[in-house]
């Protein structure tokens, strides 16, 4: 995995000219790409080649890389991954709460991946499976 997305990294090229970009396994679960975009912008097919490269390393470990039916939490230590048809089940059951630290895989900059790759799962789409307590009350007339 490494040599495959070091050898790709080093050959990563928008519209013929070269890339500066790296990659970084993170907690044996992420690999984050990253391009320098000062000189020129990620296009549809330098994407799509990131995508390619990724589905090749995929199917050589018999992984589904880039499956977008799991959610990625921090808890106890450690990377929990949740299927999303169970997602509310874990909120209800008490597993997971608006506090949980959830990965933000929508950051774009280094920086967001530095200040806002974790976020508390409250504060993202993630809000709409944490039932809110006040619905429970039933009024009394």
């Amino acid at each position: 995995m490494e040599s495959k997305l070091q050898e790709f990294t080093q050959s990563w090229v928008v519209h013929g000219s070269p890339f500066n970009t790296s990659y970084k396994i993170v907690h044996s679960q992420f690999i984050i790409l990253a391009a320098d975009e000062t000189q020129y912008s990620a296009s549809g097919c330098s994407i799509d080649s990131s995508v390619r490269v990724l589905k090749e390393l995929g199917q050589v470990l018999g992984l589904e890389l880039l499956d977008r039916n799991q959610v990625a939490f921090w808890v106890n230590g450690g990377v929990m991954l949740v299927p999303l048809h169970a997602m509310k089940h874990k909120f209800q059951e008490g597993t997971l709460n608006e506090d949980t630290l959830a990965f933000n895989n929508l950051v774009q900059t280094k920086k967001d991946l530095d200040e806002n790759w974790l976020v508390p799962a409250g504060q993202t789409w993630l809000k709409r499976y944490i039932q809110n307590p006040l619905a429970k009350v039933k009024s009394v007339s």
